[in-house]
């Protein structure tokens, strides 16, 4: 017989919105359990990204991700001050490199305004010349409050919070069923070949690529309130050579992303991506993250438009990563979902789809409004529940 654990609260995926929300959980008094099933946390879409703190700029007035992005920026920059976590607000360069895209750059500074993002500044040819002498653009746009963080020591510090309030993390920890019970859920854990059961009040699916895997394995949960999954696989370049900019830089967006994009890792080494690339099979266990060593051909002509001295011979192929999408194909717009027992009917449960970017950056604000969702009720009651998202409230209207 499985050996049986209790528990106050589960959270699944040891990502770092998993452990964001792992940490709230413990620090609120709660004996929480980190179920992660890989041998290390953040192995998937938390160590493959760009590793950037955005500032909000691009996502629609009222969404999750314009609301817990902004929010959870500054949360962001207070922890990495209070914690040690390395990081540099180094600053952001929107440009175009087209004489038509000043109406994007327009759309664009509108969009970041009615967000609440209100430190753009527009900049001439010239302006953007003389903070980035080897870049090439008509106009552009400056976002000071764009950064960087080092994710692994960001990670590192969140398991250390929510370890030293008594959270434990489960390493090796795959999650083969989940019964409900009169007291809330009853987990069937494979845990490196063993068999345990953990029964806990309170479930957090924060399991990203996984989420939708998890959300079917819930007893009683209805199908209809699990979204669809689409697979889109970023590819990024390495510059093997110095890099001559200071600034991250990113061209106006594209279908599905935001283009082929520059950004610089702690040490100033430079990279660029991530391409689009919307996968065939949307089985998360089925990824290929191999970069094709044709990408410096593929990205070169695509980066030489806001750096003409590019060539494929300094670039190599570097590394990739997959985003969980829930809109549908080539939607820039999709929205987190973030669901709780007002949408779904089952108490104690918080589903999370669809955390892509910028789940890095709204992290802190996306674990503050998971707790909002656990006590729903008396924080509705009090006003004091951020408003869902989009998606989140036509998908709840769309039901019977």
């Amino acid at each position: 017989m499985a050996e049986i654990h209790r528990t106050d609260s589960v959270v699944i995926g040891a990502g770092v919105v998993g452990l964001a929300v792992a940490r709230a959980l413990a620090q609120r008094g709660l004996e929480t359990f980190i179920l992660e099933k890989n041998a290390h946390f953040g192995m998937e879409t938390s160590s493959r990204n760009s590793e950037v703190i955005h500032a909000g700029i691009y996502y629609p007035k009222g969404s999750l991700k314009a609301q817990l992005c902004v929010e959870g920026k500054q949360r962001l920059y207070d922890f990495c001050q209070s914690h040690g976590v390395a990081h540099k607000p180094l600053g952001k360069l929107i440009v175009a490199t087209y004489s038509d895209q000043g109406s994007q750059v327009e759309k664009i500074l509108q969009v970041a305004a009615d967000n609440g993002v209100t430190d753009l500044k527009r900049l001439s040819k010239a302006q953007i010349g003389a903070l980035e002498p080897e870049l090439f653009a008509t106009e552009g746009l400056f976002s000071p409050s764009t950064g960087i963080i080092d994710s692994h020591q960001y990670m590192l510090a969140l398991l250390g919070d929510a370890e030293n309030a008594g959270g434990v993390l489960v390493q090796g920890a795959e999650v083969k069923a989940i019964a409900r019970t009169a007291e809330g859920y009853r987990l069937t854990v494979d845990n490196d070949g063993k068999l345990t059961t953990l029964e806990c009040r309170i479930l957090v699916n924060s399991a990203g690529l996984w989420a939708q895997h998890i959300a079917g394995l819930i007893e009683g949960l209805d199908k209809a309130v699990v979204p669809p999954l689409f697979l889109a696989k970023g590819n990024y370049t390495t510059l093997t050579v110095k890099s001559p900019f200071c600034h991250l830089i990113y061209p106006v967006p594209e279908h599905g992303g935001l283009g082929v994009h520059l950004t610089l890792d702690m040490g100033g080494g430079a990279r660029f991506g991530p391409n689009v690339e919307w996968l065939e099979n949307n089985d998360p266990g089925a990824i290929d993250y191999t970069v094709s060593p044709d990408m410096p051909e593929l990205f070169a002509p695509r980066i030489a438009e806001y750096w003409p001295a590019v060539t494929p011979a300094i670039l190599a192929p570097g590394y990739s990563g997959v985003r969980p999408k829930i809109a549908e194909q080539r939607e820039i717009s999709g929205d987190f979902r973030i669901d709780g027992e007002e949408l779904h009917g089952q108490s104690g449960l918080v589903n999370l789809f669809g955390i892509e970017s910028p789940g890095l950056t709204a992290s802190l604000a996306i674990a503050q409004y998971v707790e909002a969702l656990l006590g729903y009720k008396e924080k509705r009651a009090q006003g004091k529940l951020p408003n869902l998202g989009k998606g989140e409230v036509a998908f709840k209207d769309a039901q019977p």
